[in-house]
């Protein structure tokens, strides 16, 4: 017989693992009586899962929810635990309130919070065009579209005084939305306080919407004050009430009437309009009176003891006109 030689087996080299001394991140310590021990290596991360279990016809478990803390152990960093768990490192500090340079022992409890994933952004509205056509202008194209005309102006690089012609392609983007106007106390004038401002501002309207003249409406004004300090008193001399102190027992009107305040100045400038009718007289009924002097016109409608106190209101009244007309 052949004796056979056999050639002898190649042994299987083994590779030893060398572990890194020091690992990246803020390392936690422990401490002996005598020394600082060297960080112990992190366990090597599974390279591969182990197969699923055949189906037997039993209940399949739920998945094991994962760790929402973490206990610190010997060797430990915040990097490496933040990696065992896929997190983001930045994610697990801020959650548990670190530096970037903190240090971790043993036996600390860590949060394991998520990096919250950034929410997607808004798809950006495709850009929209118009081709001009004759007799088109570009607010007339603005206004089709739903944008201001400054929008379209300014995404085109043209300017009020532009001239576009026929055959023009425009970029149309979509208009911002205008911010919301901070909200502004009404205007008081000097010497005035809100609710005086208020009674003067529409003794002003009621004026323009008249259309008295401003010398008129300084008249009024100057009257009001005289007469009730410009408030809508609910009382008076006898009976008077009111802005302007006009008396139910003279036919100026009911108290509720008199004390509706846009009526009883429209009653006290009078003329075609006022709602009294022909039962009073009221400023723009007074022949004359644009030519009177300021406090004589007011007396002539008021008919008061103090005839002269009016005119010491002619110089307020027209900075108050200046100011809230």
């Amino acid at each position: 017989m052949r004796r056979l030689t056999l050639s002898p087996l190649p042994s299987r080299r083994r590779t030893a693992v060398i572990w890194p001394a020091a690992v990246a991140g803020t390392i936690a310590l422990t401490l002996t009586a005598e020394h600082a021990a060297h960080a112990a290596p992190p366990e090597p991360a599974l390279t591969s899962l182990p197969p699923a279990p055949r189906s037997l016809g039993m209940p399949v478990l739920a998945a094991v929810t994962a760790p929402t803390t973490y206990t610190v152990k010997a060797g430990d960093t915040v990097w490496g635990i933040a990696r065992a768990h896929g997190l983001d490192t930045a994610a697990v500090l801020a959650a548990n309130g670190l530096a970037s340079d903190a240090v971790i022992r043993p036996g600390h409890v860590l949060a394991l919070t998520p990096a919250a994933a950034p929410a997607p952004a808004a798809p950006e509205a495709a850009p929209r065009t118009h081709e001009v056509r004759p007799g088109d202008t570009v607010s007339a194209i603005a206004r089709a579209n739903g944008v201001s005309l400054d929008t379209v102006l300014s995404a085109n690089g043209l300017t009020r005084a532009s001239i576009i012609y026929p055959g023009d392609v425009l970029r149309i983007p979509a208009d911002s939305p205008a911010p919301a106007p901070a909200a502004v106390a009404p205007a008081t004038a000097p010497g005035l306080d809100a609710e005086q401002s208020d009674n003067a501002r529409l003794i002003i309207r009621v004026g323009r919407e008249l259309g008295v003249s401003d010398r008129g409406i300084l008249i009024a004004l100057g009257t009001a004050m005289q007469e009730s300090w410009l408030r809508n008193l609910d009382w008076g001399d006898r009976d008077s009430l009111g802005l302007f102190q006009q008396r139910p027992s003279t036919g100026w009107g009911t108290p509720a009437q008199i004390l509706d305040r846009e009526r009883s100045t429209r009653v006290f400038y009078g003329g075609a309009a006022d709602p009294n009718g022909t039962a009073t007289r009221g400023l723009l009924d007074i022949p004359g009176w644009d030519q009177l002097p300021y406090a004589d016109a007011a007396q002539a409608v008021q008919i008061s003891a103090y005839p002269d106190r009016y005119a010491q209101w002619e110089q307020p009244a027209t900075t108050w006109l200046a100011v809230l007309g």
